[in-house]
């Protein structure tokens, strides 16, 4: 299905995305930009100032137009003005996990190569290998522009030129960067504005971390577009949520957000008065979820889908009907296809592999020109690998996926690099690394290992290992030692039997 183009709209011939907001900030130049702790951090007229300096800094210390730049920072008004100022200088910005371990970050530098590296004191990153420029930002310090006057103005690109790099793990363990541009988050952003209705008088709730495409790209743009207030939180705290839910219009979030907030018994209707709609996405929104914040509150959860690749690519209507688990048509000007078994169109009910195609769909990923082919189709569809249905009336539902990938929390887990960590300690003769239900997260990450021969490794010794090694969010919730692993007559693990055995393996974590 296919929806009409909705083009990009410009005031000038400037394809940078920043060109939109700086129109925005400047018919709106009075509104608070961002809103910390309920005080406001500053105004769209400074942001555009700050954006200016940090930009000319940038240039100062010899960072230029499509080098890049890593950052590995916390959530906060300076990570926000670096990551504005790289868009309005043209500097490709790499966004990496704020729990990614120094062994995960050498990687990241040695493959995107970027001429400045900018941390956050004390995240892991602050340690790193590298002979390239380093700074350091946060709330509490001075930032690095701070002594700078000078504005650089907005840098003229194309719509085709990289604005950033999303690192997604991959099935061999090795992470590819996703090289979305200008044209990319151009379109999106317009596209999810008209889609949502996005209101003159919205102020967004932001409690979405900003290194992931959910809060960099579909929250803060969005409001940025049309230059509404963001009532901003470092991390999401039901309590500090619900006390900012009745200054807000709109909230987005993951479906653990939801969760934690109908754990709280004082989260009721009279705190959601104010809000005009709440989107969930980054993993699938449970139909008790659904069905339960409903009830609890009068509001129907507006349920998308996206992937780091293109970006948004469905959602449930604004006006129209929001079907419990579906995540409705394909937004305008993107068109998906569910393809059968047999490489032909599904049938209307009938699973398949999901193909999207539109201006959201990433330049390809980052050197890695094979993988960028075998993952498109000859008519420039992309793969994704998540099995779906199709309705009749285009209503799309995400049923499964090809790929051997885990969504813990709204992050994708790969097991390929996780088992290829546990295999790698002394003691392990194989692992094989599953997900299962978690009352929180959605998805858990299970470990199944089997010892080496006179091994006594144990479960805390695995766990100990890793801690050093992966990101909090990949590690195994829970280690199972077992004599062997499930194989079919071709010697391939059934992992479809381990989920089974350890389906409620973590049926009581918190």
């Amino acid at each position: 299905m296919t929806h009409g183009d909705p083009g990009i709209e410009r005031n000038s011939i400037n394809g940078n995305v920043f060109d939109m907001f700086r129109a925005a900030a400047e018919a709106h130049a009075e509104r608070f930009c961002l809103v910390i702790d309920g005080r406001p951090s500053f105004s769209y007229a400074a942001m555009l100032s700050e954006t200016g300096r940090a930009a000319a800094w940038l240039r100062s210390i010899g960072i230029g137009q499509r080098d890049r730049v890593i950052i590995q920072a916390h959530k906060s008004h300076a990570a926000v003005i670096l990551y504005l100022a790289c868009l309005r200088s043209g500097v490709v910005f790499i966004p990496l996990n704020t729990a990614y371990q120094a062994s995960e970050i050498d990687y990241f530098l040695a493959d995107a190569e970027p001429k400045l590296l900018v941390v956050s004191p004390g995240l892991p990153g602050e340690g790193a290998a590298f002979d390239g420029k380093r700074a350091l930002i946060s709330d509490s310090d001075t930032p690095p522009w701070a002594s700078i006057k000078e504005e650089l103005p907005v840098v003229h690109t194309r719509l085709g030129d990289a604005a950033a790099i999303l690192y997604t793990s991959g099935t061999t363990g090795r992470s590819k960067g996703a090289v979305l541009t200008h044209g990319n988050l151009s379109s999106n952003a317009i596209v999810l504005g008209k889609a949502w209705r996005w209101r003159d008088d919205d102020v967004l709730l932001h409690a979405l971390p900003i290194f992931h495409a959910h809060g960099l790209f579909v929250a803060l743009h969005c409001a940025l577009l049309h230059a509404s207030p963001i009532l901003f939180h470092e991390r999401f705290n039901a309590e500090a949520v619900m006390r900012d839910l009745v200054r807000a219009t709109v909230f987005m979030g993951v479906p653990t957000f939801y969760t934690r907030l109908l754990s709280e018994p004082t989260f009721n209707q009279s705190l959601c008065g104010n809000i005009r709609v709440f989107i969930s996405g980054s993993a699938p929104l449970l139909d008790g979820t659904f069905e339960e914040f409903k009830a609890r509150t009068g509001h129907t959860i507006l349920e998308r889908y996206g992937m780091t690749e293109a970006l948004m690519v469905t959602s449930n209507p604004y006006d129209g009907p929001r079907l419990v688990g579906s995540v409705g048509p394909p937004l305008d000007g993107i068109s998906v296809r569910v393809v059968s078994e047999n490489g032909k169109r599904a049938l209307p009910g009938e699973p398949g592999v999901l193909e999207i195609k539109g201006p959201n769909l990433f330049a390809g990923y980052w050197r890695n020109p094979e993988k960028t082919t075998a993952d498109h189709t000859e008519d420039g569809y992309f793969i994704t690998g998540d099995i779906a249905t199709e309705d009749d009336a285009g209503y799309i539902r995400i049923v499964g996926r090809t790929k051997d990938l885990i969504i813990s929390g709204g992050f994708n887990v790969y097991p390929k690099e996780i088992e290829m960590a546990i295999d790698a300690l002394e003691g392990v003769n194989e692992s094989a690394v599953i997900g299962v239900p978690h009352p929180d997260f959605g998805e858990g990450v299970v470990a199944v290992v089997v010892r080496e021969p006179g091994s006594v490794i144990e479960p805390q010794h695995i766990a100990s290992a890793l801690a050093t090694q992966l990101a909090a969010f990949k590690r195994p919730k829970k280690i199972v030692i077992v004599d062997e692993l499930p194989r079919n007559a071709m010697g391939k693990v059934q992992k479809a039997e381990l989920r089974s055995l350890h389906k409620h393996a973590l049926a009581t974590s918190i």
